[in-house]
């Protein structure tokens, strides 16, 4: 049986981001425009954040055969996890400087299977409620410019 291997390289960062301090919104579009590297969690999974605005937050990523199970497909949690990125990162985009959020539930419907040939995956995750305690976020995991959905997810957020 042939083998296959999957190196992951990220930069570390010690110590605070060089974005702390700032409003949530400012320092994504900062971290984009700066061509920021992704988080170890991010640069194993493919993931990156490529676009925010108020209220929205776009990820990007690419299938591979790292992320398959054992019947063919991509793992659910990859879904799963680029949902929930997507859905913290929207949320994020209303959050003042000093404020933070964390995630209290996560809802994934899935819609068809994630696999090689689905090519680069976008996920937009859009606040649907922002309140003094929580947020609630929905996001849809699509191919194909937007033509084919592979899942659909939403969280509630609790604001700290």
């Amino acid at each position: 049986m042939p083998t296959r291997s999957h190196t992951v390289t990220w930069e570390s960062l010690d110590g605070p981001s060089p974005y702390a301090g700032l409003p949530g919104l400012e320092a994504m579009q900062r971290s984009i425009a700066d061509g920021v590297q992704r988080s170890p969690m991010f640069a194993l999974m493919g993931i990156r954040l490529v676009r925010a605005e108020e209220g929205l937050a776009v990820m990007e990523g690419e299938i591979g055969e790292q992320f398959y199970n054992g019947i063919g497909i991509a793992h659910g949690g990859y879904a799963a996890t680029i949902l929930d990125a997507a859905l913290w990162n929207a949320v994020r985009t209303v959050m003042e400087a000093g404020r933070a959020h964390t995630t209290l539930d996560l809802k994934v419907n899935y819609a068809r299977p994630l696999t090689v040939a689905s090519g680069r995956v976008s996920c937009e995750g859009r606040v649907v409620h922002r309140g003094g305690r929580t947020a609630i976020a929905e996001a849809r995991l699509t191919g194909e410019g937007g033509a084919k959905l592979y899942a659909h997810g939403t969280s509630t957020l609790m604001i700290l």
